[in-house]
């Protein structure tokens, strides 16, 4: 039984790898559907400011203050993206290793 034993974490271990890995892709691909979409806010704010020169007028502080907002969450979101993928490839770097659980505390004994 402990060849079976052994077989099994094992293989748990490398299904747990396996999510991983699919956890860690899913992310950059969200990463970059996150850049698209700041560039995408950074080119509307660009085109709004080329669009009122050629206008003669000035963007008002609600557009501008709107393209910002924007702008800042996005790249919000793609600090935050970024982060869980350099915690998702530390996880990553030792295949072997499994994650640290602490013990479950023990029940007081009834003498």
């Amino acid at each position: 039984m402990a060849l079976f034993d052994k077989l099994r974490q094992e293989l748990d271990r490398a299904g747990r790898q396996a999510q991983r890995a699919l956890d860690e892709g899913r992310l950059r691909l969200d990463l970059y559907r996150a850049r698209q979409s700041t560039d995408r806010f950074a080119q509307r704010l660009g085109y709004a400011v080329f669009r009122a020169k050629q206008e003669s007028r000035e963007l008002s502080a609600e557009e501008i203050a709107s393209h910002v907002n924007n702008l800042t969450a996005s790249e919000a979101e793609i600090t935050r993206l970024e982060t869980l993928i350099a915690e998702a490839s530390k996880d990553r770097k030792n295949p072997f290793e499994t994650p640290k659980r602490e013990p479950p505390p023990e029940s007081p004994r009834a003498d």
